[in-house]
């Protein structure tokens, strides 16, 4: 007999939206400051600086790519609750080290802490999965993505307004707010792993090798896996370059920048908080999926070639943020291609994979901006990382395309029902008895 799910109500999914937030303040509120915060530590020139923060990235991810499979596993043994309130106070404490930071070197470790205590993204999208059915998941994580579009308008602003005033007040301003969502998560955030879903810990599992070589069982979630470890490289180009290719190209100041992005934050919100949740089901993960693959793509090509003026920047922020229909159309796919007792390991795996981008995106996109950039370069353009990202994004349509073929073509000698524990992978033209297919749109009848 199947146990009946734990309800989400709605102070735990509004602190989930805040632990998300949080996240994304993390990595946001350093993006106005961080040109002229590195230039006051090293004393180095406006494009010099870059390499620097794309080490700082390249750590956060790093941190970033062990922690989440092992809290991950950790979350699937002990709970969710835990383990998300743990990494909060640990924010509160890191964000008060980088405020204090005297040197570089504070400032590096500060981002390692960062990126170890971020781990509360994949714990907080295992919580959503526990508490949702298979065909409201991708709705659901399309609100906590659009945490990720409010953070981009907190965290920039607190990192622009602020930073006019002290390079250091946004970090204090962020340590406070960690600790207050803390201490309001003691009260309000209920667990939502029930025991008898638990499963051991394995650190054979709990490592990102580990958890990457365990979801070849699901081949669904692999081959969109895929697709969203390319998707994310050519999406992390943004926060690895935007200021230092706005300030270069259009001499903008930190108050510029914050304002960019607080529009990026604006419509992000407005697609993943409310379009997501409103066509996905109609339209399916698929369909959703695509959209945002061809938006995304032709902002990239914008941001390279038809920038003239900062002006038109906005523009190609506007049909870019249809990309946000990528991430919860992925999410709910392989979350149900997975069973119940493994969306920890599933979200872990996925930040993990998503870390793995940001080591590899930060240093590769600010190291062709430098060349670019640079007064001896054979050829000025600012755009390339963003041309580049484009053509990555376009990439990522092949293995999406022919996983979820290959899919269809399996279910058809597929078993009629599946168990609690095992992987959703079957087709379903009626929801009231099984999941939607994977890879089918979730409203056909």
């Amino acid at each position: 007999m199947k146990l009946p799910q734990p309800k989400l109500t709605k102070h735990a999914l509004g602190f989930l939206f805040f632990v998300i937030l949080l996240d994304v303040i993390g990595l946001g509120i350093i993006i106005p400051v961080l040109p002229q915060l590195l230039i006051e530590l090293t004393g180095r020139a406006e494009n010099e600086v870059a390499l620097l923060g794309g080490y700082l990235l390249f750590a956060y991810a790093g941190a970033q790519f062990v922690m989440s499979p092992i809290l991950g596993g950790i979350s699937d043994r002990f709970g969710r609750r835990p383990v998300i309130l743990f990494s909060l106070l640990g924010y509160a404490v890191d964000f008060t080290l980088m405020a204090l930071a005297p040197t570089y070197a504070w400032l590096f470790l500060g981002r390692l802490l960062s990126g170890a205590f971020a781990a509360t993204y994949a714990t907080s999208y295992a919580f959503i999965a526990d508490v949702s059915p298979p065909e409201k998941r991708a709705g659901n994580f399309g609100l906590l993505g659009a945490a990720f579009g409010i953070g981009f308008i907190l965290g920039p602003l607190l990192g622009g307004v602020l930073g006019e005033i002290d390079t250091r007040l946004p970090f204090f301003a962020a340590a406070a707010i960690a600790f207050a969502n803390f201490v309001y998560g003691i009260f309000v955030l209920p667990e939502s792993l029930a025991p008898e879903k638990r499963r051991k810990f394995e650190l054979k599992r709990a490592n990102p090798l580990g958890s990457l070589l365990q979801l070849r069982t699901y081949p669904i979630v692999l081959g969109v896996l895929l697709s969203y470890f390319l998707m994310q490289v050519a999406h992390n180009s943004l926060p690895a370059i935007w200021s230092y290719f706005s300030t270069v190209k259009f001499g903008w100041t930190p108050r510029d920048i914050g304002f960019s992005l607080v529009y990026v934050g604006i419509t992000a919100a407005f697609v993943q908080g409310y379009l997501t949740r409103k066509l996905i089901p109609v339209i399916g993960e698929r369909t959703a999926v695509h959209i945002g693959l061809v938006a995304m793509t032709i902002s990239f090509i914008g941001y390279a070639f038809f920038t003239p003026t900062g002006g038109w920047v906005y523009l190609w922020i506007t049909v870019g943020a249809a990309g946000g229909f990528m991430m919860p159309g992925m999410q709910g796919l392989m979350s149900r291609a997975t069973p119940e007792n493994a969306q920890g390991e599933l979200q872990g795996a996925i930040a993990s994979v998503m870390s793995i981008t940001m080591l590899v995106s930060p240093l590769s996109m600010t190291w062709i901006f430098d060349r670019y950039t640079a007064d001896d370069a054979a050829i000025y353009f600012p755009g390339a990382p963003f041309l580049i990202s484009g053509v990555i994004l376009l990439t990522a349509l092949v293995p999406f395309w022919l996983t979820l073929s290959k899919a269809e073509l399996r279910s058809h000698d597929a078993k009629p029902t599946a168990g609690p524990d095992e992987a959703v992978t079957l087709s379903s033209k009626d929801k009231s008895q099984q999941s939607p297919a994977v890879g089918e749109d979730s409203t056909k009848q």
